[in-house]
């Protein structure tokens, strides 16, 4: 059933709220320290969550000897160094998306992890929801024939102009906020990595992509196209269509409302799906590979692979043509 990890926190980014509320939501995690830059805002935030610890910066954290594990919510350009930080101390690691754009180094965050015996995983939260377990169910059960074309979408509008979403110096920008979701959906769905990458790119004034729209060539002709935004109307859509029908999900990233419609001819039908915690349930999983019983969900491929792509498109937009993948 797997054993009740001790996490810890580091540092007291807003994402850090949803994966306090996915542990209370589970027997198998406890949040047992937060770590800051500043002591004050790590007791803050310890203080609203009853979190028994507040570290005043991120060694201290990892210096704590009753935290097993650490989340990894940082700036994109500071994940990889803190979570081998976070190896080195002896911790686990659930690093949030995404590790990287450059896949040498997570491959040396994950050969760390190796070294030292312990468990690292990328934080694709969406992956651990039972909507889309049901939804390789539908594919690999021939639901809509074979998969042809796969097309995704994910954009928001971001408030303000100060956000480290913004800034280029921490790996900010569209494709790496919510891009990468669109990015984990096309190779999830198609169950492989794409041989290539196209990407179109809208440069914001600060130097990061405010939208980049891109195209994914897979073996045996299947093509994902998708696109992503820090300037558009909310938006968040997953579409897979094969030869015997198409599969929509409303609603794949969150999974706040769950669904999926499923249409063959003239045929429509709603598959339902029970709503779920994707982040406890991604507790869950890092304290069942923690424990041993199995490997974590998102382990070095996903990983690895994921950074493949990203650096490809944005080598395609940089660039002017389709680049390799890998």
């Amino acid at each position: 059933m797997g054993i009740a990890v001790r996490w810890g926190i580091l540092s007291t980014a807003r994402i850090g709220n949803r994966l306090v509320e996915g542990a209370a939501n589970t027997e198998l995690a406890e949040i047992v320290a937060v770590a800051s830059r500043t002591p004050a805002t790590a007791q803050a935030f310890a203080d609203r969550h009853g979190i028994p610890r507040a570290h005043g910066s991120y060694e201290a954290l990892l210096a704590d000897p009753d935290v097993d594990a650490v989340y990894v919510p940082l700036p994109n350009s500071m994940h990889v160094e803190w979570t081998k930080r976070a190896l080195e101390a002896g911790k686990h690691v659930l690093c949030e998306k995404p590790m990287d754009r450059r896949p040498a180094q997570v491959e040396r965050a994950f050969d760390l992890a190796e070294k030292h015996g312990l468990i690292l995983s990328e934080a694709f939260m969406w992956r651990h929801n039972p909507q889309t377990a049901r939804l390789r169910e539908l594919l690999d059960g021939g639901a809509i024939g074979e998969v042809r074309l796969v097309r995704a979408a994910f954009s928001f509008m971001l408030a303000g102009e100060v956000d480290v979403r913004l800034d280029p110096a921490l790996h900010g920008g569209a494709l790496m906020d919510v891009g990468c979701y669109a990015v984990s959906g096309a190779r999830f769905v198609v169950g492989g990595e794409p041989l290539r990458a196209m990407a179109e790119v809208v440069t914001g004034p600060t130097g990061v992509d405010m939208r980049l729209t891109g195209m994914l060539r897979f073996d045996g002709d299947v093509v994902a196209t998708f696109d992503c935004g820090l300037d558009l109307t909310g938006r968040s859509e997953l579409e897979i269509s094969g030869t015997e029908g198409r599969i929509l999900l409303s609603d794949p990233w969150h999974c706040i409302d769950p669904g999926i419609v499923l249409e063959r001819g003239y045929e429509r039908e709603v598959v339902e799906v029970a709503v779920a915690d994707s982040y406890a349930l991604e507790l869950a999983d890092m304290a069942a590979a923690i424990g041993g019983e199995r490997a974590p969900l998102l382990g070095r491929a996903d990983a690895v692979g994921q950074a493949r792509v990203i650096q490809a498109l944005y080598r395609s937009a940089r660039e002017g043509y389709a680049a390799p993948v890998g």
